[in-house]
């Protein structure tokens, strides 16, 4: 359970703070000046308090000290000082005299001097006033970030639910059509296991390349469904098992293939993979004919595994396609960590 200090936003927090402060000064004030004198300057001494801690924290320590202009922070500070010094000895002074003193009196520099030296003491206690502030603040984050902790570990809780009842429910679905129709059967244990890698394996960091490969044949075997006299597909396949990477990196370019690149009515659709390991580094291809009065034009799928990659692997990757004598190649090379 919450305390009510808990509940405050860091600007309700300020406000209740500087209303403590006025009210202290208000309870000391009071014995000697009566209720109204104690209360017009519990204010005016509290607004100047508040003018020399924030005019340090918001403005001539982030603007001047921490652009490393320490002599003119310096400078600066004196000249604070000096400033509300002067100010509140001459407003205190006249305010006392026009309303509150019972004979006049002359005014003195050494009022201007003493609440300027004052001030130091103030200047000196804006540094704790930030610190807890950040304080404040941080704490306030942390709150946030472990309640989205919080809803994100209930999201996947829900999530790993609903998958388990579908993928059941789809098993089901498989043993009654193997029966009556097993080719229909293979189709819906093609579709279960694209779902169990998404929802199991590509929030992995790295997945194994058996894995990877496993998911793109079942993709093809399902995108097949769709082209009316299927597709020549030869899948070339030269690596180590074990071999791990990031999940669903080899993925786009059988998409787009399957999206910009295959006539679904047509009879003459070929498809060329080319998975290689070589010296340290993994090559992956994809040739295919390229559609009649088609041009292939790659999707926003490549201009994110593009930004992908470079956050991956930097400069070390390679990513290119290109089209000759009717043929669209796209080429990926990424090392093996």
């Amino acid at each position: 359970m919450k305390t009510a200090l808990e509940k405050l936003n860091i600007r309700q927090l300020q406000w209740l703070i500087w209303l403590s402060v006025s009210i202290i000064i208000f309870i000391s004030l009071l014995p000697m000046d009566g209720i109204l004198q104690s209360a017009v300057f519990a204010l005016l001494n509290t607004a100047f308090y508040a003018a020399i801690i924030y005019g340090n924290i918001s403005f001539l320590y982030p603007i001047v000290y921490e652009r490393n202009h320490r002599g003119w922070y310096v400078v600066a500070v004196i000249l604070l000082l000096v400033l509300i010094g002067t100010l509140r000895g001459l407003i205190s002074w006249y305010i006392y005299v026009k309303f509150f003193s019972p004979h006049p009196e002359p005014f003195s520099y050494q009022i201007i001097l003493n609440y300027t030296l004052a001030g130091i003491l103030l200047y000196i206690l804006s540094f704790i006033f930030r610190i807890a502030l950040a304080y404040f603040k941080l704490k306030k984050e942390n709150e946030v970030i472990l309640l989205q902790k919080s809803n994100a570990e209930l999201s996947l809780l829900k999530s790993q639910v609903q998958p388990h009842f579908l993928f059941n429910t789809l098993n089901n679905i498989y043993y009654e059509a193997f029966l009556e129709a097993p080719r229909t059967a293979h189709l819906i244990e093609r579709l279960a296991e694209i779902m169990r890698y998404f929802i199991d394996d590509s929030l992995k960091e790295k997945v194994t390349l058996d894995a990877e490969v496993q998911f793109l044949e079942s993709y093809i075997t399902l995108e097949q469904i769709r082209v009316l006299h299927g597709v020549e597909i030869d899948f070339l396949k030269q690596y180590e098992h074990g071999l791990l990477l990031p999940p669903m990196l080899l993925i786009t370019f059988v998409e787009n293939v399957f999206k910009h690149g295959i006539d679904k009515a047509g009879i003459n659709n070929k498809l060329t993979i080319k998975l290689v390991q070589d010296n340290g580094f993994l090559h992956f291809t994809t040739m295919n004919t390229v559609v009649e009065q088609q041009q292939i034009i790659p999707g926003i799928g490549l201009k994110n595994l593009t930004q992908r990659l470079a956050l991956l692997y930097q400069d070390t990757y390679e990513l290119k396609t290109t089209t000759a004598d009717k043929i669209f190649t796209a080429y990926l090379k990424i090392p093996l960590l």
